[in-house]
C-alpha cells in the first residue's frame, strides 16, 4: 500500500495528514507549534494506542524541552477537535489514538491482551441504553474487561 508521509489510514475524513490537522487547529484559533507538530507526527507515524507518557517520550527524543503537561494540553485540544480519542483500557493510564480509527475494546484481566472490537458489536447495547435508560454510551472511551481464550 502506498501512503504519503504523515498520512494515516486511521485519520478522520478531512484530517488525514499532519498538515490537514494543523489547518484544522488554525481554523479553530489554535497555534501551530513545534511540539504540536511533533506530537501529531508521532500519532500519525505509529498508529495505535499509546499513553501520553509514551507520546511525550517520542516527542522529547526530538525536543527534550517539551514537558508532559504540554503533551496533555495538546491531546486535550486534539480530542476537542475530534482528531484523537482517549480510552481507558483496564487499570492503566488512558491511551490515545486517532479518532477515525475509533473502536471498542476487550481487555483480558489476566494477561492484558487487548482485542479491538468493531463499533457494530456495540450497536445493540447502545440502542438498549438509549431506549431503556435514555443514556448514550461512548464505546470508544472504555474497555470491556474479561478473560481471553488463553486465560479462560
Amino acid at each position: 500500500m502506498n501512503r504519503s508521509p504523515g498520512r494515516s489510514d486511521d485519520a478522520a475524513p478531512g484530517v488525514g495528514t499532519v498538515e490537514e490537522v494543523l489547518a484544522l487547529v488554525r481554523e479553530h484559533g489554535g497555534r501551530v507549534t513545534s511540539s504540536r507538530r511533533l506530537l501529531l507526527r508521532a500519532l500519525f507515524d505509529t498508529p495505535g494506542h499509546r499513553t501520553a507518557e509514551e507520546l511525550a517520550e517520542e516527542v522529547q527524543a526530538q525536543a527534550p524541552d517539551v514537558h508532559l503537561s504540554t503533551i496533555y494540553r495538546n491531546l486535550d485540544e486534539l480530542e476537542r477537535l475530534g482528531v484523537v480519542v482517549h480510552a481507558h483500557l483496564g487499570h492503566g493510564p488512558a491511551t490515545y489514538h486517532l479518532a477515525a480509527g475509533a473502536h471498542g475494546h476487550f481487555v483480558c484481566e489476566e494477561c492484558g491482551a487487548m482485542i479491538e472490537a468493531p463499533d457494530e458489536l456495540f450497536q445493540g447495547l447502545s440502542q438498549t441504553a438509549r431506549d431503556r435508560f435514555d443514556f448514550e454510551i461512548n464505546p470508544h472511551h472504555f474497555a470491556v474487561l474479561g478473560r481471553c481464550r488463553d486465560c479462560r
